[in-house]
Formats: structure tokens, sequence, C-alpha cells
């Protein structure tokens, strides 16, 4: 089953951050709980894990480009439900 990957809202005040960098490359597994891209805002760099076990199937994002909360930024084949 295919699982979006989103920009998680980590503020109250933030409309938009910078992905900083991917930790995974497509193609590579993924492990829940594993530290999957970072995510840069005006204040601190954070690291977003995955929310499940699969296969980094596709990226939509490159490393640098400006993201939003909610935007989705990966693709992860899974065969969790």
């Amino acid at each position: 089953m295919k699982q979006d990957i989103v920009v998680p809202k980590l503020r109250t005040d933030e409309s938009k951050a910078v992905l900083a960098a991917w930790l995974k490359d497509v193609g590579e597994t993924v492990e829940a709980g594993e530290a999957l891209y970072e995510i840069e805002t005006d204040k601190v760099v954070n690291q977003i894990e995955a929310t499940k076990t699969g296969v980094l199937e596709a990226v939509f994002v490159e490393e640098g480009d400006d993201v939003a909360p909610g935007q989705r930024v990966a693709v992860i084949e899974s065969s969790e439900k």
C-alpha cells in the first residue's frame, strides 16, 4: 500500500520551511520511526521520521526547496496497513 509522506506542522505560527536534506534515497528500505528527512525552519532543524516501514518509492521535493505543512513530499510503498 502506498503511504504519502507529508510535512508535519511543527509550530502554530509556521507557514513554510525548507526541506534541508533527504536521509534516505529512492529505492532504499525505511523503517517506521527511522529519520527520513530534515526540515529547517527559522529557528531549528528537525528530523522527520517515517511512520511506516517500506521502500521509499518517490520524492517530489528536492533538498533546498520550500515546503508547507501538509505538503506531500514523498511516497513509501509499504506492506503495512
